[in-house]
């Protein structure tokens, strides 16, 4: 199982102050010496984060995925058919929202999306879905012609108890589903060192993808341990 971790917050920090500083880049280098598979960023269309320098650098310098996180929009499909990265992820993006708040509504956008997969796997660039666990999203994404999903895990990830519980089936179900229709499968959002065990544990999951949870450790005990520590996590589940 790959981690794939996200460096969107590093940039965060840095356009606070509009400066160089914090450097996405170097924490990207720093995070695959702690045992990254691979690095995830999203260009949002205002730039809120992540540049266009970000992923141009990352693309030449980074040797393990990188994954581009962006809308399905014409200059978004433009800027991942010059930039190639290793796989793209499509999610929605709202300008208010703080992050993605939930997967894709693939069944309303159904003909966008099919035409924006069409056009970047045309390219050779692998399309994953960010969608919610829900067996019918993961059929109109069958339809819509993706070779991955990845499963918004957020609402396991906020729940505690029985709630959790129920919020952790759905995952499992619509992996399960995907799977069968011989998707692969991936898993993210909200993930942190307290409940990515049981997600780490459902079978034939290809990655899981983390952002924020990692980014929040490493500011106190720096990203090369952040990462160390959670991949070990995963690793730990998949030993058993």
């Amino acid at each position: 199982m790959i981690l794939g971790v996200n460096v969107d917050h590093v940039a965060t920090i840095r356009q606070a102050r509009k400066g160089v500083d914090p450097d996405p880049v170097m924490a990207a280098t720093l995070a695959i010496l702690g045992g990254a598979d691979g690095i995830t960023v999203h260009l949002r269309e205002d730039r809120r984060h992540i540049q266009d320098r970000d992923l141009k650098v990352l693309k030449e310098v980074v040797p393990v995925e990188l994954n581009l996180e962006m809308a399905a929009t014409k200059e978004m499909i433009g800027i991942a058919l010059k930039m190639k990265p290793d796989m793209v992820t499509l999610v929605p993006e709202k300008r208010e929202e703080l992050t993605t708040e939930g997967g894709l509504d693939v069944k309303r956008h159904k003909l966008n999306l099919k035409r924006a997969v069409k056009t970047i796997q045309g390219a050779g660039i692998p399309v994953s879905l960010f969608i919610n666990p829900s067996v019918d999203d993961i059929f109109i994404a069958k339809e819509i012609g993706v070779e991955m999903v990845e499963i918004h895990t957020g609402l396991y990830a906020n729940a505690k108890g029985k709630r959790q519980e129920k919020e952790l089936l759905k995952v499992i179900t619509a992996i399960k589903k995907a799977l069968s229709l011989e998707l692969k499968a991936n898993a993210g959002h909200g993930l942190n060192y307290f409940n990515v065990r049981k997600i780490a544990a459902i079978e034939g999951l290809r990655g899981l993808y983390i952002g924020h949870s990692i980014i929040s450790r490493a500011v106190l005990v720096g990203i090369e341990r952040a990462v160390r520590g959670m991949k070990e996590l995963i690793k730990s589940v998949q030993c058993q």
